[in-house]
């Protein structure tokens, strides 16, 4: 694999976003746009991001908590309330295709860690807030794993982190939801503090390796967070507005 890579996180359903980014993607000259998951849990367009995912053809898809979330025959979530009865058969097939995790080329691609796609591989998360783990934390959480490279989502915070034996781990951020609050494992709240769409282009260098480059898109974002708000959903709409859950 030589060419250049589109790594995709966390959609939400922020359709908005999600066409800047592969409008980016393709003019930076993406090849393959590898998206890690939650892709359609949002009150903004679900429709609207399945049609323009599945037309990526040769994308690869990772399964994410929130897309297994809605292949379950029942929830309480508001969020699954809204988007549950707008899938249809396809839709669901669709997502029963995402792969638990995708490797290539010593490159390892998950949605949360490569054993749970719940659990935040770059952060921790304690009673006391949430803070990031340290190189040395994190290789010794990998060392049975031979990748060179790790790329995660999940936590929404677009991040890279070097490992102390030169490996790495990046999360590519979301391209459509920049902030939320969660109550597990403890409560807290996860924010990139800006309103641009997040993803990662990789590309291989002859000398460096894997180069690995965040891209901060500027998008249409307040018409996302009017059909945010229109759909009766305010915490999507004020952190799509600020990057910030308050």
């Amino acid at each position: 694999m030589n060419g250049t890579l589109a790594v995709i996180s966390d959609i939400h359903s922020n359709s908005p976003a999600l066409r800047a980014v592969l409008q980016d993607a393709e003019a930076c000259g993406a090849e393959l746009v590898i998206n890690l998951g939650d892709s359609l849990f949002g009150p903004i367009d679900p429709i609207g991001t399945y049609r323009l995912l599945a037309g990526l053809g040769s994308a690869v898809h990772i399964m994410g908590n929130c897309d297994e979330a809605l292949l379950e025959e029942h929830s309480e979530s508001p969020t699954y309330r809204h988007v549950k009865p707008l899938l249809d058969a396809e839709m669901e097939d669709w997502i029963t295709q995402h792969q638990p995790l995708w490797r290539q080329d010593g490159l390892l691609f998950c949605h949360g860690t490569p054993d749970d796609n719940k659990t935040y591989l770059l952060e921790e998360v304690t009673e006391a807030g949430v803070s990031y783990k340290t190189g040395l934390t994190l290789q010794n959480e990998l060392v049975s794993l031979g990748d060179q490279g790790f790329f995660c989502g999940h936590s929404h915070v677009y991040r890279r982190i070097i490992m102390p034996d030169g490996r790495w781990a990046v999360n590519a951020g979301s391209v459509g939801l920049p902030a939320y609050e969660d109550e597990l494992p403890f409560p807290h709240v996860m924010e990139s503090g800006t309103t641009c769409a997040s993803y990662v282009l990789v590309r291989r260098n002859p000398e460096a390796g894997w180069v690995t480059e965040h891209r901060l898109i500027a998008y249409d974002w307040q018409s996302a967070a009017c059909m945010a708000e229109k759909n009766g959903r305010h915490d999507y709409a004020a952190a799509i507005a600020t990057g910030r859950v308050r």
